[in-house]
């Protein structure tokens, strides 16, 4: 045997058994039964006369009346939550509504302005039409203007040199001498 398991043994032989401490008669202090028995009756007879019952049921009524209140509380606010959620869905119906509103204000709104900018386009467009066709127009009556001046300056430089050509030096004084009086006639 080790040492273990003797020791063991001598603790237990040593211990008292609950069984051996109840035995003889039960009206004996050497009872533990009875012993227990006094100490319950009088720890309840304590426990009445300091009026611990009374106390504790205050106690629990004062519990059980707060957690009433807390109920009650509870329930206020659970009614206020739900007055508050359903105020809540009727604004966001409401919002909803108003956006749903602005969205169609702003899609027509669009939709106008799209067909302004068209015609608004539409008469630009003809406005630069119309500009662009009147300097074609100014710039063709310029070139036909410089086209005929173009053609006159040729014809009387083609004259003066058909006529210088045919003409002897006295006719041709007899002509200078006649455009200065015409010019002469003229100016006056």
């Amino acid at each position: 045997m080790n040492r273990s398991a003797v020791s063991t043994a001598a603790l237990c032989g040593t211990v008292a058994i609950p069984a051996y401490a109840a035995s003889g008669p039960f009206l004996s202090l050497y009872n533990t039964n009875f012993v227990v028995l006094i100490s319950f009756v009088l720890f309840i007879g304590v426990l009445l006369y300091f009026k611990v019952p009374k106390f504790v049921a205050a106690l629990l009524d004062r519990q059980i009346e707060s957690i009433r209140s807390k109920l009650a509380e509870t329930a206020s606010i659970r009614e206020d939550a739900k007055s508050l959620l359903d105020r809540c869905q009727r604004e966001r119906e409401a919002a909803g509504a108003t956006a749903e509103l602005i969205v169609s204000n702003a899609t027509e709104h669009a939709a106008s302005l799209v067909e302004k900018a068209k015609v608004d386009i539409k008469g630009a467009s003809a406005r630069r039409i119309a500009a662009a066709e009147e300097q074609i127009a100014i710039a063709e009556e310029a070139a036909i203007a410089e086209i005929r001046n173009r053609a006159a300056e040729i014809a009387v430089s083609a004259a003066g040199q058909i006529i210088a050509s045919k003409l002897d030096a006295d006719d041709r004084n007899r002509l200078f001498d006649q455009a200065v009086k015409d010019t002469e006639t003229h100016l006056n």
